[in-house]
């Protein structure tokens, strides 16, 4: 059978988005299509977002290809599913190019997949969709529909019409995924360096993970419904996944771990790898002489959660952070001295004096440390906070969130140009 992966050519234009625009490996694929070769099966990851391609030609690129099945993504990669755009729009016009030249056997996957399965099948007229994470899932696809009963962690509507959910959210063996390869055309292409501000670029960059999962459970994390579980990968396979990227003439990974956790005899075998990374990560798990092996092992980048600079906010939050504020402030200033770059993360989170939060921000700017300023929650559907407000989420759980966003703020995200708009306004009536 045949497989083809799409990945649509993503605009962000009125949405709350809060992810890199730039293109990133998509990792998703890389595991699927590994597994789904290992099971006898041809498979073409269709990038649009990578190979700059528009929608009329990864529409052309599928039909030549003929698939037996196609899968889109309804999040620009692993490393956003976190905080998608909540729109469909971008997946929506991807499959109308596509079903304008040819009649495709449409499979999602995504957050909205995992969170909001009838509307997500119903708004890209999918026939079925994976809830949670995909790559071995999508083998049991191949299958005939008569056998669909027995897979889990799939939705789909039956004959009668009734939409059915089996089981719950997958979630991964990270021990048996392999090492990624990628081609030459696609490592080449990734000019990005994700969240690098030391220098420009000078070879290409790529995205690994470490780990999947986070065994911290943050109001405003929405993973309840994929890669939730912290599982880490063994260290040979991401030892010769990352070999692999340097012969390639990567020079920079990016860890997308939901959290990069200390791992002493990893950043040891990493000290020995002409190459830089960056991560993120809660500062207060690592100790001095922990951050001092992160520094010499390459890390030239360090994105750190602290949400907030109260006690109270963080508990809000529900961070279960160990340190005060003041000794937070003290490992990301020491982190800074062995780091180029160190951000601490701000939301909003309705517990801090904004005051406060200018001055906490002008006191880490004294010593090189970048804190944002508090960026406005956004309740995802998957997340404990959407949970505590509306229960579980049904099928307006996403313009549920979106219009709770719009009236609880006036000002947004610094990276957003405009107001955003309802998804209303933003999703096509249908993908057909």
């Amino acid at each position: 059978m045949k497989f083809a992966l799409v990945n649509p050519p993503w605009t962000f234009d009125g949405s709350i988005y809060f992810g890199c625009r730039e293109p990133h490996l998509p990792l998703e694929y890389g595991y699927a299509r590994a597994l789904l070769e290992r099971a006898g099966h041809e498979v073409a990851i269709v990038d649009g977002q990578l190979r700059g391609m528009s929608d009329q030609a990864v529409a052309e690129a599928v039909a030549a290809f003929a698939p037996d099945r196609v899968v889109i993504t309804t999040a620009p990669s692993y490393l956003f599913w976190r905080c998608a755009p909540p729109e469909l729009r971008v997946a929506q016009q991807t499959l109308r190019a596509i079903r304008a030249i040819t009649d495709p056997f449409v499979i999602a996957v995504g957050p909205h997949a995992s969170s909001t399965p009838g509307a997500t099948l119903r708004k890209l007229d999918a026939e079925v969709a994976v809830l949670g994470e995909c790559e071995e899932i999508l083998p049991r696809l191949a299958a005939a529909r008569e056998t669909w009963p027995e897979v889990p962690s799939i939705a789909y509507v039956d004959g009668a019409g009734t939409l059915r959910v089996q089981g719950t959210p997958h979630a991964s063996d990270m021990a048996a995924l392999p090492a990624l390869s990628w081609t030459a055309a696609d490592v080449a292409g990734h000019r990005h360096h994700h969240h690098r501000f030391d220098r420009q670029p000078s070879a290409p960059g790529a995205e690994m993970e470490v780990s999947r999962g986070c065994p911290y459970h943050c109001s405003f994390c929405a993973k309840d419904n994929f890669r939730s579980d912290y599982r880490r990968r063994p260290a040979d396979t991401v030892l010769a996944e990352l070999d692999g990227l340097l012969a390639q003439g990567v020079e920079y990974v990016y860890f997308i771990d939901e959290i990069f956790l200390p791992n002493r005899p990893l950043l040891e075998a990493f000290v020995e790898r002409p190459f830089s990374f960056g991560i993120q990560t809660r500062i207060d798990l690592w100790s001095h002489d922990l951050i001092e092996l992160l520094g010499r092992a390459g890390c030239v980048s360090i994105e750190a959660g602290v949400e907030s600079i109260t006690v109270e906010g963080r508990n809000l939050l529900d961070k279960g952070s160990r340190l005060t504020t003041a000794q937070l402030s003290e490992r990301l200033i020491y982190a800074r001295g062995h780091v180029p770059f160190v951000q601490g993360n701000l939301l909003a989170s309705g517990a801090d004096d904004p005051a406060e939060v200018a001055d906490w921000r002008r006191h880490l700017q004294q010593f090189g440390v970048w804190a944002n300023e508090p960026v406005p929650m956004f309740p995802y559907p998957g997340s404990p906070d959407y949970t505590r407000r509306w229960g579980a989420p049904d099928d307006r759980a996403w313009e549920r969130a979106m219009d709770h966003y719009l009236s609880a703020f006036s000002a947004f995200s610094d990276i957003q140009d405009a107001r955003p708009r309802p998804l209303a306004e933003l999703e096509l009536s249908r993908a057909r």
